[in-house]
Formats: C-alpha cells, sequence, structure tokens
C-alpha cells in the first residue's frame, strides 16, 4: 500500500473520525486521516499559547470509565489513556439558589429533593427519570443503532434491550416538556429551568423542542461520568493520536479536502496538497460539507437532511483565560453551570459553562496558574456580515458579560489574567470550517432526530458518514457511538 493510498481514507481528524480510524486500523485495516487543521481533535480539540492549553470545544470526556461508551473505544483500540478524572460533582447555580449535581445517585436522589422539591409530584417525577436514564444509558452501551433501516438493525435493538425496556418505546414521540406536564411539575421554576439549561447544553433545544429520549441522556450524564484528562484534550489527544500511530495508523494535517470521488474499491480524495486513494471511505465532516466535496458520490442522498440541519444551527463563544491559581482555588469543584436570569432567553450568556483545569495539571497551565474555560451557545446569524470595529465591540460585550456571569462563582476571575482570549462562531468558522462557525451538530427535535436522524449509511458502496451530524448527534459520547456504526460497516464491506 503506497504513502497516498489506504484500505479506508478518513476525512476529518474530529474524535468521530479519529475514533472510526482507530478502531478500523485496530482490526487490521490500513487508514488514512485527513485533517485541515494542524492538529487533530476538531470542536473536541484544543490550542495552546503562553505555557496553557485550553480545550476548544468539548471539555469534559463522557463515561469513559470500564464498560461505558467511552471505556469500549479505550478497550477496542487497546489504548490506555492519560488519567481521566471523574468528577464527583459539579455545581449548577440558579438566580436564588446552589444545587450540586452528584455523580452518585444516592448523593444526587437527596439534593435534588432538598433543592428541587419533594412533593408525591416530584418524587414521581424523579422515579421516571432515573427509570429512562438507567435504561437508555444501557441500551446506548449495548449497541443500539439508529434509525432502523433494515430487518437487522432491528433484531440488532432488540438485542440491546430487555424485555422490561419495551413499554419505554411509547415514549418515543415525547419531549422533555411533554414529560414536564405529565407529572405536573412544569411549573416548578427552578426544576424546569435546570432542565432546561442541562438540555441546552447537551442537545442544544429547548425542553418544547427536545426528544424526551436524548434529552434524559444529555440531562444525566453526570450518571455516567464526567471526565477531563490530565491536560484536558490537549492531553487526551496527545496520547490517543500517538496511540493510533502505533497501530499503524497515518494522521495527515494541514490537508483541506477539495473533492471526493470515484467508487467502491477505487475512491479519489483530492486535497490541496496531493490526491490519495482508498478502497473505502468515511466522511467525518458535517454532512454539509460532505456534500459540497462530494457531489459525484452522494447526489441528492442528503438534501433533504443538509436542509434540516441548516434549519436548526447553533454556535458558541468561549472566554478563554489563563489565570493565577488564587482567582479560582476557593471551590473543590471545578466544573459549574451559571443561569444569570429566570426571565432571560438561555445562551448568550445567560446559561453557561465555567471548566477549571484541576490544581495538579501542569500540563493544562504553568505552575501556580490554571486554564478557564467560559463557554455558552449563541445564535449564529448575529455574527454573520459585521465590519470590524461592529464584530470587535461585538465579541468584547460577549467577553465582558461572560467573565461578568462567572464571577458569581469566581468573583475574583479575570482580575490579572496572563491569557485573555474569545473564541466567536466567526473563530469557529475560520479554524474549523464549518460554514458560518455552527458548532456541535444541530439543534436535536423530534423532527430530525432518532429514526429521522442521518444514518452513517446513506446507500453509498463504500461511502459512510460519522460525525455530530448524523445519528445519534452532538457530544463525545454521541460521536463515538457513530464511530462504532461507521466502523461497522466498512468492515461489513471490505
Amino acid at each position: 500500500m503506497s504513502t497516498r493510498s489506504a484500505d479506508v481514507v478518513v476525512i476529518g481528524g474530529g474524535i468521530a473520525g479519529m475514533s472510526t480510524a482507530a478502531r478500523l486500523q485496530a482490526e487490521g485495516l490500513s487508514t488514512l486521516v485527513l485533517e485541515q487543521h494542524d492538529h487533530v481533535g476538531g470542536c473536541a480539540g484544543y490550542y495552546r499559547t503562553d505555557g496553557f492549553a485550553f480545550d476548544v470545544g468539548a471539555t469534559t470526556l463522557v463515561d469513559f470509565q470500564p464498560g461505558g461508551v467511552g471505556g469500549q473505544l479505550l478497550a477496542d483500540i487497546g489504548l490506555d489513556p492519560p488519567d481521566i478524572a471523574v468528577q464527583d460533582a459539579y455545581d449548577l447555580w440558579l438566580p436564588d439558589r446552589r444545587v450540586t449535581l452528584y455523580h452518585d445517585q444516592r448523593t444526587w436522589a437527596r439534593e435534588r429533593r432538598a433543592k428541587l422539591g419533594d412533593t408525591d409530584r416530584h418524587r414521581a417525577f424523579y422515579a421516571f427519570v432515573d427509570r429512562l436514564s438507567e435504561a437508555f444509558w444501557r441500551i446506548v452501551r449495548n449497541g443500539v443503532k439508529l434509525p432502523v433501516q433494515t430487518p437487522g438493525d432491528l433484531a440488532r435493538n432488540l438485542r440491546a434491550m430487555r424485555l422490561r425496556d419495551l413499554p419505554l418505546l411509547r415514549y418515543l414521540r415525547w419531549t422533555m416538556a411533554d414529560a414536564l406536564r405529565a407529572h405536573d411539575v412544569d411549573d416548578e421554576r427552578a426544576l424546569r429551568h435546570l432542565i432546561a439549561m442541562l438540555v441546552e447544553d447537551t442537545v442544544h433545544a429547548t425542553v418544547t423542542e427536545a426528544p424526551l429520549i436524548n434529552a434524559v441522556l444529555g440531562s444525566t450524564i453526570r450518571r455516567a461520568g464526567i471526565g477531563r484528562a490530565t491536560g484536558g484534550m490537549y492531553g487526551f489527544w496527545r496520547a490517543f493520536e500517538a496511540h493510533y500511530e502505533d497501530l499503524g495508523g497515518r494522521v495527515l494535517t494541514d490537508r483541506t479536502v477539495m473533492e471526493a470521488t470515484g467508487s467502491a474499491g477505487d475512491f479519489r480524495v483530492r486535497t490541496d496538497n496531493g490526491e490519495f486513494r482508498g478502497a473505502q471511505v468515511v466522511s467525518a465532516l458535517p454532512i454539509n460539507l460532505t456534500r459540497r466535496i462530494a457531489p459525484s458520490i452522494v447526489g441528492s442522498k442528503l438534501d433533504r437532511h443538509v436542509s434540516t440541519l441548516e434549519a436548526h444551527e447553533g454556535g458558541a463563544a468561549v472566554v478563554f483565560l489563563g489565570v493565577p491559581e488564587t482567582e479560582v482555588d476557593d471551590h473543590d469543584v471545578t466544573h459549574h453551570q451559571v443561569l444569570a436570569a429566570y426571565d432571560e432567553p438561555l445562551g448568550e450568556g445567560n446559561n453557561m459553562f465555567i471548566s477549571v483545569s484541576g490544581p495538579d495539571d501542569d500540563v493544562s497551565a504553568p505552575d501556580g496558574h490554571r486554564a478557564v474555560m467560559l463557554s455558552t451557545h449563541c445564535d449564529v446569524s448575529s455574527w454573520e456580515n459585521l465590519d470590524p470595529e461592529a464584530y470587535e465591540r461585538r465579541k468584547n460585550e460577549l467577553r465582558d458579560r461572560l467573565v461578568e456571569v462567572a464571577r458569581t462563582v469566581y468573583p475574583d476571575l479575570a482580575s490579572a489574567p496572563v491569557v485573555d482570549e474569545t473564541g466567536t462562531p466567526v473563530t469557529y468558522e475560520a479554524f474549523t470550517k464549518r460554514p458560518r462557525g455552527a458548532v456541535g451538530g444541530y439543534r436535536q427535535t423530534l423532527a430530525n432526530t432518532n429514526q429521522r436522524a442521518v444514518p452513517q449509511d446513506i446507500g453509498i458502496d463504500g461511502f459512510y458518514l460519522a460525525g455530530d451530524t448524523t445519528w445519534p448527534g452532538l457530544g463525545t459520547v454521541a460521536c463515538i457511538v457513530g464511530s462504532k456504526i461507521a466502523a461497522e460497516h466498512v468492515l461489513g464491506g471490505r
């Protein structure tokens, strides 16, 4: 096999692309990853400056314990990763109370009764969510696949479930708002806003829009375990890429894919720095970019899905702070979520996530300092077509808003920052090449998720999809689940 060919060419070195490539390489296929950036990671990536390593998108690794979705990936490829510290808890700050979301289920059960309500209605709702969460996390780990396309998919999904799970199928058409109403807790302000924050952070939709299944999984990620590797995503990817290359895999960075052509057994992928050939191809790019680079391959198969995606795009903004440790050492918990006001829409700084590197993590920050990331969701359209002056003004206003809200938790934050930079949808578009800077998949609704989601196999022999615009959607867990399905399709077609 020449240096410019492989059994499988993977386009895009984000978590979906790298996970797919590593799985296939571990199974004995030769793989080549083409990544347009100067390092891998994508929306779960990083950047480094002045001795600090910042996570640019995902700041946590979810379900990486043995048996979990991430744990299965590590076992499949034989990787012993850098230490991933599972957070015992993180704090959620509402305008009138602080709620600690514990990893331990018994402790969390006591906390929510004390802070969010303890009536019969509340307890019935909690029991309902717990039942769904336990079942859905187990089913995902057991290898469920959506959308169901073949009798084999149906059989696979039935094997992933237990007999007592079957009645849960009636909730496939429910939203989270339906569940709140059914238990008569939809007017409980603190409870509803807490759930809305968690859902918006993980599913990118409102409780009215978010499918119940996805919302339950997203809002209970602490149950699966929220972890942070030493060095954050930089530490994780440094270890992952080195292991992938030890397996014989190849990563070529600074390669922007211009066009993919051909058919099974003889695909050609042209970049701005040469052409590469693969018997099979996995595109881990967003589907709108896949359609752009491979029109002769995908034809009209993605058109409907791309239209849906564009109608549900969202973006993010992040403030990156390198600060003296004294600014953030007054809490043992290093992850916080803050709602500034009950009566304002979520996003744009109202509902933001604070992630702080650990006190002993000298990979993320120099001695005596910490790396801090303040992130919020935002609309992408308001960042378009701004002149330079208007853009800088808007960026600075959002930066100040995020720092102000973060001072709810850390009053002295950003008093003397070593690093103080802000990323916006414009930044993400420049560095990820995602149109309009829309990152992290799309807002999940009943109309575009699960049975209506984009499958990894769109009916083209040897050409498969992975990534956050395919099922099951956004987040590290979802991308890893999708990578396994994409790898299975490749292995079935070799």
